[in-house]
């Protein structure tokens, strides 16, 4: 494959890279001639140059990853998630957001100079803004213990779905985060996606409901594929966006636009999407 992005040599971390995004993001990457050091819960079953197992629930765990990691490190990609539903709300604010944030930055003293981070979060985010100053109270809550904290005390801020709130802190926290990272020449983004094709789709349609994915859809009228979310986010970490930072990169087939100009019923969307 023709190395446009830049990543040939290139030494990356992607979490989640057992299936969904992250798995279409580690393959990628190996095919563009990056190392890849792969991280998973699960055994992952690519090509790449070093393969982790870690718990985004488990401080310990992650520790113990970030000090296995090589570095150093050009580019990371957080794409392990927990959808709502199966899983309890605090595993899933911990995986999406407070072990995943703890990764990161232990990970953050190997990162040269010029590298990039770019996190999945998703369009179940949408208006995040709004709702920023009980954000911030999570996202200021400093390290792993600190942010468990919280969540375990604010347990009525995590309801109705703790999916969609695990989603928004992602994206306020890339927007914090991001203007203080930059002064060391490190850049932060997120993703927001749409309804994906994935593993974590049945768990989506069983706690929202067909109706609501179906709205979340939006104009396109078909899921995603991992791939095709995949490429943007190897995109925001190349070389060729070197000046896009703090960005929440909506990729969602033109759905965040339609509820903006009146043409997807608002009164539909009361679940989880990605």
């Amino acid at each position: 494959m023709e190395d446009v992005l830049g990543y040939a040599g290139r030494r990356v971390v992607v979490t989640g890279a057992a299936s969904g995004m992250g798995a279409a993001t580690a393959r990628l990457l190996v095919e563009l001639g990056a190392h890849v050091t792969a991280l998973d819960v699960n055994p992952v079953e690519l090509p790449v140059g070093q393969a982790l197992q870690v718990d985004l629930r488990d401080r310990t765990a992650i520790e113990a990853a970030a000090a296995a990691i090589d570095g150093p490190v050009d580019g990371y990609f957080g794409c392990a998630g927990l959808p709502g539903g199966a899983f309890s709300a605090l595993d899933v604010m911990l995986v999406n957001f407070v072990g995943a944030r703890h990764l990161i930055e232990l990970v953050l003293p190997k990162i040269s100079a010029g590298g990039a981070i770019a996190v999945v979060a998703s369009n179940a985010a949408m208006g995040w803004q709004l709702d920023l100053p009980q954000l911030m109270e999570l996202v200021t809550a400093g390290d792993f213990d600190a942010g468990k904290d919280w969540c375990e005390k604010n347990p009525e801020r995590l309801t109705p779905e703790a999916y969609s709130f695990s989603k928004k802190v992602v994206n306020a926290w890339v927007a914090s985060r991001a203007a203080t990272l930059i002064s060391g020449g490190i850049r932060l983004n997120c993703l927001n996606p749409g309804p994906t094709s994935t593993a974590m789709m049945p768990h989506f349609v069983e706690s929202a409901g067909q109706e609501v994915i179906d709205a979340f859809v939006g104009p396109i009228a078909r899921l995603s594929t991992a791939e095709e979310q995949a490429w943007p986010l190897v995109f925001l970490n190349s070389p060729r966006a070197s000046f896009v930072n703090g960005e929440s990169f909506t990729t969602d087939g033109g759905f965040f636009g339609a509820v903006q100009t009146g043409q997807v019923d608002l009164s539909k969307l009361a679940g989880p999407a990605q």
